[in-house]
């Protein structure tokens, strides 16, 4: 029997604001107890999440995944460190890439894939300069009017 497609999609709407997206990457997350139950459920922030690496493990750090509300056993720390699970060759590229001056890698996007799994959509950033974020904002401002036919 085919799974359901799943609507859950948790997104970091800070992070396309402050930074400009290099490169994106899905990767897997490490997960313990009752935090899928918790994601499914919709109850996780992204607000603040970035990655770091650990030796050559990348890790993410700030993602909030709040406890679940319908049990009392097995109950997860809802603010910890979680394992991202990705190629070798892709970690070593990130590992690379992040040794760079003024590259970080940011949590965008927080989902269930097709296969019932959470999965966290990762991109390589650079983060924006002030004026970058007012020409941003200048830009939806316009891309607005003209959607509401104000132009």
């Amino acid at each position: 029997m085919p799974k359901a497609k799943s609507t859950i999609q948790i997104k970091n709407r800070r992070a396309s604001f402050d930074y400009e997206f290099l490169e994106t990457y899905t990767a897997g997350i490490q997960l313990v107890g009752t935090e899928i139950k918790s994601i499914r459920a919709g109850k996780a922030s992204l607000q603040d999440a970035y990655c770091y690496f650990v030796g050559n493990q990348l890790f993410v750090r700030g993602m909030n995944i709040a406890q679940y509300h319908w049990g009392s056993w097995g109950q997860h720390e809802p603010v910890r460190d979680r394992r991202l699970l990705l190629t070798r060759k892709e970690l070593n590229h990130l590992l690379m890439e992040d040794k760079k001056t003024g590259l970080t890698i940011v949590a965008v996007k927080l989902f269930i894939a097709d296969n019932g799994y959470a999965k966290l959509l990762i991109a390589l950033a650079k983060g924006k300069k002030e004026y970058d974020k007012r020409n941003t904002i200048k830009e939806r401002d316009v891309r607005r009017e003209m959607d509401r036919g104000d132009y």
